[in-house]
C-alpha cells in the first residue's frame, strides 16, 4: 500500500520541480536508505533555489522528513553550494536527526543526478541506471518543499523562478502556474533589448522560448532573456542540419569535448569526439559507434565551453541516442570502468568560468525574491507539465473553480500528475492540450 505521505503528494500534484517533471509520489513509493535534496541549482544566473532555502528552510526540512518517513531513509543529505551561507546558516540548526549538509564546490554541472549522488554519498549509479538502483532517491528545493505543503494540504499552483539576463530588474518569483512568460517579464521590469529572446530553465540546457504568451509550468525554473544576436542564441537556433554538417567537416578530434564530460569522468562510456566523428561515417558504420553517445546527460559543457571551434558534441550524442534505438536487435550499452578519472577533479568547470565562456558577465548579478505578486487577467493550464501521459480534464467550459481546486486528473493506470487551478474563475476554454481560466 502507498505510504500516506505518498497520496497525499499524489492528491497535491507534485512533481520534480527542477527537471523532466517526474511525479514525485512514485518516488516516495520507493524504499531507499539515502534521500537527497539536490540543492546545487548550477545553472547560470539561477537562483531561486538558494532564496527558497533562505525563506522557507523548515518547510524545506519539513519535506526531507517526510520523504525519508515514506521511503524508509535512514539518512537525508542537503547537497548544497559552500558558498550558500545564508541559506546554511537558516538550514543548519533546523537539521533532524540522520540529516546532514554535503557542501559542493561552485562548479557545473553540480546538479546532474550522477554527480551529486557520486559526490554527496561515492555510490556510482549503473549504466543507464536511477538513483533508486544505489538505494538513493533525489528531488530538488522547490519539490520537497511542495511536499511538506501537500502533507498540509495544500497542493502545487504556482511555481518559483528567476528572471535574469537583459532585463530591468532580475528577480527571483513565485507566480501562478499557466500566467505567460510576457507577464513574467513585465515583473522584471521588462527587457532592457529590443526583440528579446528568452531561455526557458537556463543558459546552458534551456530552451529558445517559441512564444513569449508561453505559459509557466511546474517545471519552469527560470528564464534567462537576452537579445537575439547572442551567441547562445544563435546556437540554439541553429537548424539540425545545418549541425551536422559542420559535425562532419570541421571536428579535428582534439578530444576537449570528452576530457571535460562530467558522464566520461565518472567512468561512464561517453566519448562525444568519437560521436562527432562518426557522424562523418554512412549507415552500419555509424549506427555502430551509437553508443559512444548513450551516457550523455546533455548538459552542454561540451556544446558550450569544451570545443575551442564552436562546435555540436551534444546534438551529435542526442542524434546518437535516436540511431541506437533504431538498431536491431538493439546492443547493451557499454559499461563503465566502475570507478571516476583520476584527473576528474581538477577538470571541474568553475561556474565563474562558464559564465566568462558564455559571454555572461555583464548579466551577472543576484536575482532576490521579491514579494511582488502576479494577479493574472486569465492563465493557461497546459496538461502536460510532467513525465508520463497528460492529465485529463475534469472540468468544461463554463465551471466555476476556485484556486487549489483539481481541474485534471491522472488517467486510469498511467504515469502522471493532477492538476490544480491557480486562480479563481471560470474554465472558458479545454482542449486536448490546455485548460483556460479567466477571473
Amino acid at each position: 500500500m502507498p505510504h500516506p505521505i505518498a497520496d497525499a503528494v499524489r492528491a497535491a500534484g507534485v512533481v520534480g520541480a527542477g527537471g523532466a517533471g517526474f511525479p514525485t509520489h512514485v518516488k516516495l513509493d520507493a524504499k531507499v536508505d539515502t534521500y537527497l535534496i539536490n540543492a546545487a541549482e548550477c545553472e547560470p544566473l539561477l537562483c531561486k533555489d538558494q532564496e527558497l532555502m533562505r525563506l522557507h528552510a523548515e518547510e524545506l526540512v519539513d519535506g526531507l522528513h517526510l520523504a525519508m518517513q515514506a521511503t524508509g531513509a535512514t539518512r537525508g543529505i542537503v547537497a548544497i553550494k559552500a558558498k550558500y551561507h545564508d541559506a546554511i546558516a537558516r538550514l543548519e540548526p533546523l537539521l533532524r536527526p540522520g540529516m546532514e549538509l554535503f557542501r559542493m564546490g561552485s562548479f557545473y554541472p553540480a546538479g546532474d543526478e550522477y554527480v551529486v549522488v557520486y559526490d554527496a554519498t561515492g555510490r556510482l549509479i549503473p549504466v543507464g541506471g536511477l538513483p533508486l538502483h544505489v538505494g538513493c532517491a533525489v528531488n530538488n528545493v522547490e519539490t520537497l518543499i511542495n511536499v511538506a505543503r501537500a502533507a498540509q494540504g495544500t497542493p502545487v499552483t504556482s511555481s518559483a523562478l528567476t528572471v535574469a539576463g537583459a532585463v530591468s530588474h532580475p528577480i527571483s518569483a513565485v507566480v501562478p502556474l499557466g500566467v505567460s512568460a510576457r507577464e513574467v517579464l513585465a515583473l522584471a521590469g521588462g527587457a532592457t533589448v529590443d526583440d528579446p529572446v528568452l531561455l526557458d530553465g537556463g543558459a546552458m540546457m534551456g530552451r529558445v522560448l517559441p512564444s513569449l504568451d508561453d505559459p509557466v509550468t511546474k517545471t519552469t525554473g527560470g528564464y534567462i532573456v537576452l537579445p537575439r544576436s547572442h551567441h547562445l542564441i544563435r546556437r540554439k537556433t541553429r537548424p539540425e542540419e545545418v549541425k551536422v554538417a559542420i559535425a562532419r567537416t570541421a571536428c579535428d578530434q582534439c578530444s576537449y569535448c570528452t576530457e571535460f564530460c562530467p558522464r566520461f569522468l565518472l567512468g561512464y562510456a561517453i566519448e562525444p569526439h568519437k560521436v562527432m566523428r562518426s557522424v562523418g561515417f554512412a549507415g552500419e558504420a555509424e549506427r555502430g559507434w551509437a553508443q559512444l553517445g548513450l551516457q550523455c546527460c546533455e548538459c552542454s559543457l561540451c556544446d558550450l565551453y569544451s570545443c575551442p571551434e564552436d562546435l555540436p558534441p551534444k546534438d551529435m550524442c542526442i542524434r546518437s541516442k535516436r540511431l541506437w534505438r533504431t538498431i536491431e536487435p538493439r546492443p547493451a550499452p557499454l559499461p563503465s570502468t566502475g570507478h571516476a578519472h583520476p584527473m576528474r577533479d581538477h577538470r571541474r568547470v568553475p561556474i565563474s568560468r562558464l559564465i566568462e565562456r558564455l559571454g555572461l558577465r555583464a548579466y551577472d548579478v543576484f536575482a532576490p525574491l521579491t514579494a511582488d505578486r502576479l494577479e493574472p487577467a486569465a492563465v493557461r493550464l497546459n496538461l502536460r507539465q510532467h513525465t508520463g501521459a497528460p492529465a485529463c480534464p475534469v472540468v468544461k467550459v463554463g465551471d466555476a473553480v476556485r484556486a487549489g481546486e483539481l481541474v485534471a486528473e491522472i488517467p486510469a493506470g498511467a504515469l502522471g500528475a493532477r492538476l490544480h487551478a491557480s486562480i479563481d474563475g471560470r474554465v472558458v476554454g479545454v482542449d486536448e492540450s490546455a485548460i483556460r481560466i479567466q477571473r
